[in-house]
């Protein structure tokens, strides 16, 4: 497994643990649709989230979050539109962005709530 896959992964046990503590249950993590995959599926309330998690060892090149542009998020839409006509929803749903830096200073997880949408 390369460095970047490790880092993700960990990243990703990361937001889990940082949601259950916020009183989410975890549904899915990397679910898939086709090519398509969302790396967290969680319900708080009646709220659907679809996490996207990006991890990084330095803030210093871009911020994360950057990295979920309008190609990432159209695909991530396409997925959750996809999950949530398979399992029969009808609560509401939002697109969250949780970034995890982590390098020798510590780690630092920010959860961005409703980060994005669809744009009709």
């Amino acid at each position: 497994m390369t460095d970047k896959k490790e880092i993700g992964n960990e990243g990703e046990m990361l937001a889990r643990d940082y949601l259950l503590q916020q009183g989410y249950a975890i549904l899915e993590c990397n679910w898939q649709y086709g090519h398509l995959e969302i790396d967290i599926i969680a319900m708080k309330e009646d709220i659907l989230a679809f996490v996207e998690v990006k991890t990084r060892s330095s803030a210093a090149v871009s911020e994360p979050q950057m990295a979920v542009n309008q190609q990432k998020q159209k695909n991530i839409i396409r997925a959750a539109n996809a999950y949530i006509l398979k399992n029969g929803f009808s609560c509401e749903a939002r697109f969250d962005i949780i970034t995890v830096i982590k390098n020798e200073k510590g780690t630092q997880i920010e959860h961005l709530p409703d980060a994005y949408g669809p744009r009709w």
